[in-house]
């Protein structure tokens, strides 16, 4: 027996078993990772399961043990992930056919539901690409196409992430976020048809002000004559003579003044009446 254990390749199976009892007694689960026990293909712990609002170093993560050659272990990613929705063509209210790119970020919640549901990470990003699609196309078909690029944008956003979570949910699965990445007009006759349509509706709406404001110039002009003839007749009705001589003394200016009169002559009378001012009272 001693000379069996001095023998070079006694010891090192037997290295290599000790090693792999080990290998298969410890496993460090990393703080990115969640595990999930297995025992005879059916879950019966986990470890660094996700909390909200845990402490890094205090989430369970580090050195743990397991029954060597009974227990498997599956990892499954903590952090955020994303599923990229390949680019879909939807049909907005106003007739209009978009091209729409967009993303989702998630995060596994509940490893056991999503290795019982799933069975892997890739499983549940297969399965909700398409619900992604879905929600998409359901909740841009009640919009206007200008309505992506107001506030309201937002709302559309909110709605799809909770159509989203309650799939995700039976995946185990949490829905972070939801965002459009990038929104376009077909290419060829309908991105130019679109472009005539938005052109004639915008210089329709053009005409339309044009005209409204023409309609409010000529009132607020018609008023002010109004209030310019109502201001002239109160001022000049308390002084009769003074307006007789203020309207004549223009009409000297216009009539006598060197720069209109050039070479033109005026024979009157001197008891013209229109030359009454220049006899005083």
């Amino acid at each position: 027996m001693i000379y069996s254990l001095r023998n070079p390749i006694v010891l090192a199976v037997l290295a290599t078993i000790g090693l792999f009892l080990v290998g298969s007694t410890f496993a460090v689960v990393p703080e990115t990772r969640q595990a999930v026990v297995l025992r005879f293909g059916k879950p019966v712990r986990i470890y660094n399961s996700y909390k909200p609002n845990e402490v890094f170093g205090h989430t369970g993560a580090g050195l743990k043990v397991r029954a060597p050659l009974l227990d498997q272990i599956v990892w499954i990613d903590k952090r955020v992930q994303s599923v990229t929705m390949e680019r879909q063509q939807v049909l907005s209210t106003d007739q209009l056919r978009l091209q729409v790119d967009a993303f989702a970020r998630y995060r596994i919640v509940d490893p056991q539901r999503m290795y019982i549901s799933a069975g892997s990470e890739e499983r549940v990003q297969d399965a909700l690409k398409p619900i992604l699609g879905s929600a998409l196309r359901n909740e841009l078909g009640k919009r206007r196409a200008d309505l992506l690029l107001s506030p309201e944008r937002g709302e559309v956003m909110t709605n799809i992430q909770r159509n989203l979570n309650l799939v995700a949910r039976q995946y185990g699965a949490q829905i972070i976020d939801v965002r459009i990445m990038r929104t376009d007009l077909p290419d060829g006759t309908p991105l130019q048809g679109a472009f005539q349509r938005m052109r004639s509706a915008r210089e329709q709406e053009a005409l339309t002000l044009r005209a409204e404001g023409a309609r409010r110039a000529q009132l607020i002009r018609a008023q002010a004559d109004a209030d310019a003839a109502k201001i002239y007749a109160a001022s000049f009705g308390k002084d009769p003579q003074f307006y007789d001589f203020y309207r004549a003394m223009q009409s000297y200016q216009t009539s006598f003044a060197q720069e209109n009169s050039g070479e033109t002559t005026a024979i009157l009378s001197p008891d013209n009446d229109y030359l009454r001012q220049f006899r005083g009272r």
